[in-house]
């Protein structure tokens, strides 16, 4: 059954709470990781040595999921404090404190340091993923083509990176500015089939822009470990009612996509130029401006542009019991709200940078 299962992968910043910038001790928190937790892959390596990840066991709903995500956060908080450091899940942190260079002496790490340089260096981003079962990899590639147009929306809620190395981009996801840059970066092709989407990727790899599968960045991928579909667009969300907020309509989409196949429904055709337009304007605005609608190509307010896709996705949150917690959680985020928002108002009350970091350290923690 499609959107069974889901779960989170959570992305951290490692940060010295000396400093407040980004420091390299991934390794260090790591080893204070619980072996049983370590063997489980609950907390592993990133691309950078100042980045760690989470993932959630698979869950079958989102009661079960907000459980998962704040064990994994905790069983990650507590390593970090034994190492002396601290761990923030956001998009970005204003200073990296001069840090680059991969994780570990990993072979794949290093040599997509090498070949992207600059692009590799500045990788300093977190994301939220969203992992939504879908078993059968035609149906998830016929998803895609469905669910893409929508996506912009979730970046525009989730959005929480507005520092970058000490600068305030103008952007309210600057993340997404950076992963777009790369060669499979931002919104996916409307794939026409899974031997489509094969013969794309293994085109990919036989030009020699990407090595493997896994280098595949579109903002949804099928995932080349689980038979899920990967909505990748969210910034990491420090508090964990917005990554359920996420989740929940991240499944919906899948599943609301999947209903329409089902039905014969034509897909909503967008121009892909328009869709990456589309998903630019949430990365710059956020909700505290004018967002694409998917369906009129027209700029619409950001509350009303959520309106229609709950309308979209309604009958899903429905089946699932959860159009309470994405209605309230939206009210919520509007009336409060991205993370992006959050800190710059802040940075503005005089705390500086070193605020910034603070009130993401602390956000990460709440529920923990």
């Amino acid at each position: 059954m499609v959107g069974a299962t889901i779960g989170v992968e959570e992305e951290f910043h490692v940060v010295s709470p000396d400093t407040g910038r980004l420091t390299p001790g991934a390794e260090r928190l790591l080893a204070q990781v619980h072996p049983e937790s370590a063997l489980l892959g609950l907390a592993q390596q990133e691309f950078q040595r100042s980045m760690v990840e989470t993932s959630t066991p698979v869950c079958t709903d989102i009661a079960g999921l907000r459980k998962a995500v704040i064990e994994s956060r905790r069983t990650l908080i507590g390593a970090a404090d034994q190492a002396g450091l601290w761990v923030a899940t956001v998009g970005s942190v204003p200073d990296s404190g001069g840090h680059r260079g991969p994780v570990f002496p990993d072979a794949r790490y290093r040599r997509i340091s090498e070949e992207y340089r600059q692009l590799a260096v500045e990788q300093q981003v977190c994301a939220c993923q969203v992992q939504v079962g879908v078993p059968d990899k035609e149906l998830a590639v016929r998803c895609i083509a469905r669910l893409r147009v929508w996506l912009p929306a979730l970046l525009a809620i989730t959005a929480g990176s507005p520092y970058f190395q000490q600068t305030d981009t103008g952007y309210a996801s600057y993340r997404n500015i950076v992963t777009s840059r790369w060669p499979t970066g931002g919104p996916p092709p409307a794939f026409t089939d899974y031997s489509d989407y094969q013969r794309r990727t293994a085109a990919l790899i036989d030009a020699g822009v990407i090595s493997d599968p896994g280098m595949i960045y579109y903002d949804v991928r099928l995932s080349h470990r689980y038979p899920t579909l990967e909505i990748r667009i969210g910034d990491a969300c420090p508090l964990v009612d917005d990554v359920m907020v996420l989740a929940a309509l991240a499944r919906a989409l899948v599943v609301t996509a999947a209903t329409a196949d089902a039905r014969g429904d034509v897909p909503l055709s967008i121009h892909d130029e328009i869709l990456r337009a589309a998903s630019w304007k949430s990365a710059r605005s956020g909700l505290t401006g004018q967002l694409v609608d998917p369906v009129a190509g027209q700029p619409v307010k950001a509350p009303e542009l959520l309106r229609r896709l709950v309308i979209h996705v309604r009958d899903a949150l429905d089946d699932f019991g959860d159009t309470d917690l994405v209605t309230q959680g939206l009210d919520v985020i509007l009336r409060r709200g991205t993370s992006a928002e959050r800190q710059r108002r802040t940075r503005s009350v005089g705390t500086g940078y070193e605020g910034v970091v603070s009130s993401v350290v602390a956000e990460t923690r709440a529920d923990c």
